[in-house]
C-alpha cells in the first residue's frame, strides 16, 4: 500500500470536569487526509483545501508531528510522505482542529509502514505537532481521536493513556459561534492556583464520570459534568454562555459545557431524539444575534480515526 485516505475526526477536550486530561471522539465532523508514500525522503505538504494554512512542514501542525516520527523512524526508512489535507475543522473552533491534522498525519504514515508504531506512541508524536498550535504539550484531545471514545490522559511523562467505555445512548451535540478563540490565548486567563475546596470538587466530578461511563448510569453523567474551575474564567470568551447552557439543559441535556479552550460549547444526551431537541434550543439562543453558528449532533465515535474505502 503506497496511499491511503483517512477520516480524522472533530474531539471534545476537557469534558467539563476534567481539564486537560478527559476527552471524546465525535462521529459527524472531521477533516479528510490523503498520505502518500514517495520515493523522495522527507515529509511535504503538497495540498491544503478548506483554510489557508502553511505549507512549510515545520509550520503546519501535521507536519511537526509527521517530522516527529519519521525522523525518528528514518534510519530504517528509505522514503518519504506527501500529505494532503481537506480541512473541514475550522482552526480555532475549539473541537480539535490542530489535533485532527496532527494525529491523522501519524495514523496514515504507521499504516502505510504496517504498524510499527502502537497508539500510545502516535499520540506522542502527535503531541509534538498539538504544541505549535497551543505553545505546550497536551493531549486530551490527541488521545479520542487516536483511540476512539472516551478517554483519559494518566500523564504526559511518561504518555499514559486510558480508554474509558461508552454508554450506547450517549449523543452529543455541538454548537461552534464562528468566533475564533486561540488556545494559548485561552490558556492565559486561567489562574495559576486553585483553592483546595473547588479542587476536591472537581476531582470528585472526575471520579464520578469515570465511573458512571463504566456503569452507564446517566443520572450520574449529569451530576459529574460540572467544572468548577476553568468554566468560570472561559466563559467570559463565549457570547450568551449562561444563555445557552440554560437553554441546553432546559431542552433536557445530562450536561453543558465548554469543548476545549472554546468557542465550541458542546451537550451530552441520552439518546439521539434529545440531543436534537438540545441542537434546536441552541440554535435558538443565537437566533437574534448577528454571530453566525454551526450545530452538529454526533454519536461519540468509538473507532476514532477511520481508514476510507
Amino acid at each position: 500500500m503506497t496511499e491511503i485516505k483517512i477520516f480524522s475526526p472533530a474531539t471534545v477536550a476537557n469534558v467539563a470536569c476534567g481539564f486537560d486530561v478527559l476527552g471524546f471522539c465525535l462521529d459527524s465532523v472531521g477533516d479528510y487526509m490523503t498520505i502518500r508514500k514517495t520515493d523522495e525522503k522527507g515529509i511535504r505538504i503538497t495540498k491544503i483545501d478548506g483554510f489557508d494554512l502553511p505549507y512549510e512542514a515545520e509550520k503546519n501542525v501535521a507536519g511537526v508531528a509527521a517530522l516527529a516520527m519519521y525522523k525518528d523512524l528514518d534510519l530504517d526508512l528509505d522514503c518519504g510522505f506527501e500529505i494532503e489535507i481537506d480541512k473541514r475543522i475550522r482552526p480555532g473552533s475549539g473541537i480539535g482542529s490542530s489535533a485532527a491534522s496532527a494525529s491523522g498525519s501519524v495514523y496514515g504514515i504507521n499504516e502505510l509502514l504496517g504498524r510499527p508504531k502502537d497508539k500510545t506512541e502516535l499520540t506522542f508524536y502527535a503531541m509534538q505537532g498539538e504544541a505549535l498550535a497551543s505553545n505546550c504539550e497536551h493531549a486530551d484531545n490527541l488521545a479520542p481521536g487516536i483511540f476512539g471514545g472516551f478517554t483519559l490522559v494518566k500523564s504526559i511523562n511518561p504518555l499514559k493513556v486510558i480508554s474509558l467505555p461508552t454508554p450506547s445512548e450517549l449523543y452529543a451535540t455541538i454548537i461552534h459561534p464562528q468566533i475564533e478563540i486561540k488556545t494559548a490565548e485561552s490558556r492565559a486567563i486561567l489562574p495559576k492556583e486553585v483553592p483546595l475546596g473547588k479542587a476536591i470538587n472537581q476531582w470528585a466530578n472526575v471520579g464520578s464520570l469515570v465511573h458512571a461511563l463504566h456503569t452507564s448510569d446517566y443520572s450520574l453523567i449529569k451530576n459529574a459534568l460540572e467544572d468548577v474551575i476553568i468554566e468560570p474564567f472561559r466563559k467570559a470568551l463565549i457570547p450568551n454562555f449562561d444563555i445557552l447552557k440554560a437553554n441546553a439543559l432546559k431542552a433536557g441535556a445530562l450536561g453543558c459545557a465548554i469543548s476545549g479552550s472554546g468557542p465550541s460549547v458542546f451537550a451530552l444526551s441520552k439518546g439521539k431524539n434529545i440531543a436534537e431537541d438540545v441542537e434546536s434550543a441552541m440554535r435558538q439562543t443565537f437566533a437574534n444575534t448577528s454571530i453566525a453558528i454551526e450545530t452538529y449532533v454526533s454519536k461519540i465515535n468509538v473507532e476514532g480515526i477511520k481508514t476510507l474505502e
